[in-house]
């Protein structure tokens, strides 16, 4: 296993350990691990292309883990009230979607790259989670992370609708983009 993928698994273990820390209530403990994890997201696709070091195990397990990594987090906020469950049912119905989307294109022998708009998705609803990891009091925090959220979930339905444009003739079948 090269490291790239070790790093997707390390991710992975991280989230029972941001769980517990998020759940016994120290927020700033599973801050850290939530960011430490969001990190080796950067780290792995970044070293894994630098060095050619991409494997089918990478491609499958890399966007999983993100899921995986945000899904519990928000799912865990939601059971903590610090989110709203329709924000929520959103952003996992959009990965579903996606998801859905891009085993009809494998299928199809087509690989569908991430667009930016999914980056800046990613960013947001990331920053969405740390904010509301930090649980920090405050007016401004409060402000903050709920414009956060509502840009996070602007941004996830906007960047479903434009891949879904951009990318629909994969829908047909035997299509060959």
């Amino acid at each position: 296993m090269n490291l790239p993928n070790k790093l997707t698994m390390c991710r992975i273990f991280m989230i029972p350990l941001y769980l517990v820390f998020l759940y016994l209530g120290w927020n700033i403990p599973a801050l850290i691990v939530f960011v430490a994890a969001s990190l080796t997201d950067l780290a792995d696709g970044k070293i894994a292309r630098s060095r050619g070091l991409i494997t089918n195990f990478g491609k499958f397990m890399d966007p999983l883990a993100d899921k995986l990594l945000t899904c519990s987090a928000m799912i865990a906020m939601v059971d903590l009230g610090r989110l709203e469950g329709w924000a929520v049912i959103i952003i996992i119905a959009r990965e579903f979607t996606i998801s859905g989307f891009r085993l009809v294109a494998a299928s199809n022998n087509v690989v569908i790259a991430a667009n930016y708009w999914g980056k800046w998705k990613t960013v947001f609803q990331m920053a969405m989670i740390i904010l509301l990891t930090a649980a920090i009091p405050g007016i401004f925090f409060g402000v903050l992370s709920q414009i956060v959220k509502y840009i996070a979930v602007i941004l996830t339905v906007l960047s479903l609708v434009i891949y879904l444009k951009q990318n629909w003739s994969v829908m047909k079948e035997g299509s060959t983009k």
